[in-house]
């Protein structure tokens, strides 16, 4: 009976708590016996019947540098991943210029994206491209990029938790004649290799006999339309691919290679430091690069592309090839979303200083299809003032006003560039400078025309983010973390108070930090510009840039790949394969 009775319990035991079920006991020949403890994922209620705890499921539309960023931190396993792209990788954008001329090639500066993100966070893809969002039902309508399914369809629908839509941006033809049936444009890893295809074309046609001299011209005339970072570095490495490596190879064709930057403004790279503008036009005017500067493109036809000065003379210019680099415009499928939402007069979606599409409390845009719409602080002003006023004195104590001054920092980021602008140390020294010109003789307290009076300029330095890969990254990185610390901070706010409410934000707002930016100007020369207004040109900033590239791949890999392409091509130069 003892042994009935050990049994018996043993039974009980497992009756009496069901998680033991859950051990399993596997024993090895070699090596005695190994006992392994697998817990279950399920969670039992009092009543000892089993519940399965439901995942968050969120969806992210795009993998570029915002959604390969978050998809890089997000770290919790309470989250369901769908992502869905009509790219199944990431691409390392500001590489895409060397792939156009073979500095660097194609797959050297791709990922997979099933080869980011954490172990730990489930997370599949569909290779599709979305083609609606329905905030009402929580869908997000997709077009397969593979065809038809088993059903014969090629559409489908995916449901969501929380949706981030970082979709990027496309070119910005301006509605031009001719642009999308004539240029080249630079957002893709396809574009790059069209355009070093179309490259190497144009240098086999003028060696064909029964061409002209002025069809060879026009063949080998290279026109790039567009003078941001994109459209210098682009027709710098174009100068350094053909002086360095296809006139040896074509050496007929040394003496009717041109190429032509159009840039709308008065100068190349306004975003870049004056010195750095300058010695850009400097350098290609000694390399013999044509820089148009005033000439807006009017229309584009297959042979020809004329461009109006701002003095309206309008100029016809044949050309070879066209690579349109001239900004970034909203995509087809965020128009749509923007019209459902009530912002269909903006040019990208508005979003809070929490990444949050405004009128949607699940939905997060991040990168170039998104703006950061910065709440004003003259708009909440009565707001501040309120808060601040504890004992509804309708007056404000310095001390007062110190104890929420943090917070407003915190709130309203133009604070602080505004006091960095005027070399102040803190809000005391704008407070009391404008008591000063208001000629107040009171240093205790202010009342609310006073706080007006020393704010009043304060909103001068909203001014919106670059639409760059930084940003990008920066925004996905933050919200991923955000995503990480949902739970804890719904109970414990970590973000500033709440201005017109009670309590405080759940979150930090995003603060964009800039690390600085490159230009690459060819002959091995680059222009730096990083914090503290630092300005570096030259062949040690060439070095600066090699070295922050590579560290900034988002893989061991494709770091090993990009670095071997650069020793490559110092020892055997560029490939002028047709492949």
């Amino acid at each position: 009976m003892r042994p009935f009775t050990f049994f018996e319990r043993f039974s009980n035991a497992f009756h009496d708590y069901p998680s033991l079920s859950r051990i399993l006991v596997v024993s090895t020949i070699s090596g005695g016996g190994l006992i392994v403890y697998s817990e279950a994922n399920a969670s039992y209620s009092n009543n000892g019947v089993e519940t399965e705890t439901r995942k968050k499921k969120v969806v992210l539309l795009g993998t570029g540098w915002a959604g390969a960023s978050f998809l890089k931190t997000l770290n919790n396993s309470s989250y369901e991943v769908q992502v869905i792209s009509p790219r199944n990788y990431f691409a390392f954008t500001p590489l895409l210029p060397s792939v156009t001329c073979g500095t660097v090639e194609a797959r050297s500066v791709v990922e997979p994206i099933r080869n980011i993100g954490r172990k730990n966070v489930e997370m599949s893809f569909l290779e599709a491209e979305c083609v609606k969002i329905d905030p009402r039902s929580k869908k997000v309508y997709c077009r397969s990029k593979q065809g038809v399914n088993s059903n014969g369809k090629r559409e489908f629908d995916v449901d969501y938790d929380y949706l981030v839509i970082a979709t990027g941006a496309q070119s910005n033809t301006f509605n031009i004649p001719g642009v999308e049936e004539n240029c080249h444009f630079l957002k893709e890893v396809e574009d790059a290799q069209r355009i070093r295809s179309t490259v190497i074309d144009s240098f086999e046609k003028v060696s064909l006999p029964g061409l002209n001299e002025e069809e060879r011209k026009r063949m080998l005339h290279f026109v790039v339309v567009g003078g941001g970072p994109t459209g210098v570095e682009f027709a710098s490495e174009l100068h350094d691919f053909v002086n360095e490596d296809l006139v040896k190879l074509y050496p007929k064709a040394k003496n009717l290679v041109q190429i032509t930057l159009l840039e709308a403004a008065d100068h190349i790279l306004t975003m870049f430091d004056k010195r750095i503008t300058e010695f850009a036009e400097e350098k290609f005017t000694r390399d013999g690069i044509d820089v148009k500067l005033g000439s807006m493109v009017v229309k584009v036809n297959d042979k020809e592309i004329s461009a109006k000065t701002k003095g309206g003379e309008v100029s016809t210019i044949p050309y070879g090839m066209i690579v349109w680099s001239t900004g970034i415009g909203t995509r087809p499928v965020i128009k749509d979303f923007m019209k459902q939402i009530g912002q269909g007069n903006r040019r990208a979606l508005a979003t809070d200083e929490w990444l949050r599409v405004e009128g949607c409390d699940n939905i997060y845009a991040l990168g170039d299809c998104a703006t950061i719409n910065q709440r004003k602080v003259m708009e909440d002003i009565a707001a501040i003032f309120k808060k601040a006023d504890k004992e509804n004195s309708g007056t404000l104590t310095m001390k007062e006003f110190q104890e929420v001054m943090g917070d407003i920092c915190d709130r309203y980021p133009q604070v602080q560039l505004y006091l960095k602008s005027k070399g102040m140390h803190g809000i005391t020294d704008l407070l009391k400078e404008a008591q000063a010109e208001n000629g107040s003789n009171k240093s205790v307290e202010l009342d609310i025309e006073e706080l007006k009076s020393a704010l009043c300029q304060v909103d001068s330095q909203v001014k919106l983010l670059p639409a760059t890969g930084q940003v990008a990254a920066q925004q996905g990185t933050y919200l991923a973390k955000c995503f990480d610390r949902m739970e804890v901070c719904e109970k414990n706010p970590e973000g500033p108070i709440r201005i017109r409410g009670e309590g405080r934000h759940r979150f930090r707002p995003f603060r964009y930090r800039h690390l600085g930016q490159f230009a690459p100007l060819g002959g091995e020369q680059t222009a730096a510009q990083l914090p503290g207004d630092w300005v570096s040109i030259g062949h040690s900033s060439q070095w600066l840039w090699y070295s922050v590239y590579a560290s900034k791949q988002v893989s061991w890999r494709t770091r090993v790949l990009v670095v071997s392409d650069w020793m490559r091509r110092f020892i055997f130069g560029r490939d002028s394969s047709r492949i």
